[in-house]
């Protein structure tokens, strides 16, 4: 039986092998501009499609959720979270909401140790000198970072990025300590060496290096407090490439404008693209690194995503639930 293709929009453009198997597949239209749509244009959208590919950058809320078109069943987030759509609002619609878990975890984890080294050792810094002329020659005083061997490494979240963070880090040389809702198994702590803290201040206290890798949900939101982050010893660096939303950047950059931490790594911020005017002055000093959200940035985890998103498509379109259907969590 032929049947007909199903509408499928895109947001965003995707990478091109995976746009023309969607094309084949589907009823495709695409954002040509490649630029995040409007909130009118966001709308419009729903109000015809079958099915919606967002981004993280799309805002999908209970309002544009309320006027989506009846014909809208699914909508296949291209991402691997979903902190970007009203879930709750989109299953009381009897609209399916799918991500991508899973496929950033190797290149999130490679891309947090890389931001770990970097700090302690003013990799930053270090990148700018000789291009702005600025070296003269070797001296043992200069340019001193710090060796992260042997050091505290404390993870707030041991999910499958942070699972893979601390074997990492194992092979650094650090001390695994970490913070979750609940214990690893056994195993896994015998194999990490790993340490679980119940109390997060109490973990903070303590560590040389934290790296945040929870989701951001109403729980989490500024997780990372003033009050927190004072907890922190002054020699200890921060890292978060999991969500801006987790960390007062407010209270962080006044931490490190009066050097009451060492030193900072952002890939995520509390109100993307847009970044505070102080984080910016700070990274000019080399106080932070701020990277531009790329941390699942490969051609694999691009590709890997895009054929997720075909699959849950392909599979929903053909009467069964999608492997990555999301469901929302009791009490949520």
């Amino acid at each position: 039986m032929n049947r007909e293709k199903p509408l499928v929009i895109l947001t965003r453009r995707l990478p091109e092998g995976i746009e023309t198997r969607m094309h084949e597949l589907f009823n495709l239209e695409r954002n040509e501009h490649d630029e995040p749509m409007s909130h009118d244009a966001l709308a419009g959208a729903m109000q015809r499609a079958r099915v919606l590919v967002p981004t993280i950058t799309d805002r999908i809320d209970a309002e544009l959720i309320a006027k989506a078109g009846p014909q809208l069943k699914l909508i296949a987030n291209f991402g691997n979270g979903t902190d970007n759509i009203d879930v709750g609002a989109a299953m009381k619609r009897g609209i399916t909401v799918t991500n991508t878990p899973g496929v950033l975890t190797e290149d999130m984890a490679d891309f947090t140790m890389a931001l770990i080294v970097a700090v302690a050792r003013r990799f930053v810094e270090g990148v700018r000198v000789v291009p702005e002329g600025n070296w003269h020659g070797w001296s043992p005083g200069w340019m001193l970072g710090h060796r992260i061997h042997g050091k505290r490494l404390g993870i707030i979240g041991m999910g499958r990025i942070g699972l893979a963070v601390a074997r990492r880090a194992r092979a650094f040389g650090l001390q695994v300590h970490y913070h979750n809702r609940r214990p690893a198994p056994k195993r896994i702590e015998e194999e990490l060496q790993a340490t679980y803290w119940d109390s997060l201040d109490r973990m903070l206290a303590r560590m040389d290096i934290v790296t945040v890798h929870c989701p951001h949900t109403p729980a989490t939101f500024h997780l990372l407090s003033g009050r927190r982050l004072k907890l922190l010893k002054p020699e200890a660096i921060l890292v978060n490439t999991a969500r801006g939303e987790i960390v007062d950047s407010d209270a962080l950059s006044e931490m490190l404008e009066t050097s009451q931490l060492a030193g900072a790594a952002l890939d995520v911020y509390e109100h993307e693209p847009a970044v505070s005017s102080r984080l910016v002055k700070l990274a000019e000093k080399g106080k932070v690194a701020l990277m531009p959200h790329m941390g699942s940035s490969t051609v694999e985890s691009r590709n890997e995503m895009g054929e997720k998103v075909i699959i849950n498509i392909k599979t929903f379109i053909d009467g069964h639930t999608p492997p990555d259907r999301v469901l929302m969590l009791p009490g949520g």
